[in-house]
């Protein structure tokens, strides 16, 4: 065997360090983009909550952001809704039945108003979690150094503007004192002009948005949980037939 076939053994504890390196450094960043997640409390089984979040999307969300991975019959058959429901109230882009919810703005529309092209949303639950899209979506203030005059506490210098701020009404946020970089903390959001919606609503919109896209994210996951449960049931059933056949089995054995 020759030097250049030999390869350097790695340390366990090493690979260990560099692991826990990372999840610091991960800790650390999630903590400087806002950190303080709150709870959504999204039930995929809250068939009502799905259908307002799927509007909600459909109205404020989808003029940007695409679904590529979702076709409004999968959506209609999930969430019971008819196919002349969903083209009515739900398709805004002239999309067929069978197809992917996609957006009409161009690529070349998106980088003008936006810098860039906003991102299709089908796996931002899976990859962000539904909590994190829950208090994305609480946590916009005003803010006139922004392009478009918004801020996210969560998700610091976000392109996006607060679509929902009709709803949920004008929010400023309370600063701290400057830290070593000379930035000023975002210590809390003071809604100073009421929405529409009271804050109890408004918290039943954002969870709905979010639980619509854990659904996107995942829609095989409402059926899947469903047959799990007649799976565990056979299971159960099998070991019980298992145990007998073995007791029937050593029966003569063991007298």
């Amino acid at each position: 065997m020759t030097n250049a076939t030999v390869s350097k053994r790695v340390n366990p504890f090493h690979k260990l360090a560099v692991f826990a390196a990372g999840l610091l450094v991960s800790v650390s960043a999630f903590a400087a983009a806002g950190g303080d997640v709150q709870q959504a409390g999204t039930d995929l089984n809250d068939r009502a909550s799905l259908q307002r979040g799927a509007q909600l999307y459909m109205n404020y969300c989808s003029g940007c952001h695409s679904l590529k991975y979702l076709r409004y019959s999968r959506m209609a058959e999930d969430l019971g809704l008819t196919e002349d429901e969903v083209m009515k109230n739900l398709n805004f882009s002239g999309a067929k039945f069978g197809e992917q919810v996609q957006v009409s703005m161009t690529e070349a529309q998106g980088n003008q108003w936006f810098g860039k092209q906003p991102p299709d949303l089908s796996l931002i639950s899976r990859v962000r979690g539904s909590d994190w899209v829950y208090t994305y979506l609480k946590s916009f203030y005003l803010d006139e150094t922004r392009p478009l005059g918004w801020n996210n506490k969560l998700f610091p210098n976000a392109s996006m503007p607060n679509v929902l701020w009709e709803l949920q009404g004008l929010q400023h946020a309370e600063f701290g004192k400057p830290d070593a970089t000379g930035e000023r903390p975002v210590l809390g959001l003071t809604v100073t002009q009421a929405g529409v919606q009271d804050a109890q609503q408004f918290d039943q919109t954002a969870r709905d948005i979010a639980a619509f896209l854990e659904y996107a994210g995942e829609p095989a996951a409402l059926k899947r949980e469903k047959i799990g449960v007649w799976v565990i049931l056979f299971l159960a059933f099998l070991t019980f037939l298992a145990w007998l056949l073995k007791h029937e089995y050593w029966r003569d054995v063991e007298h």
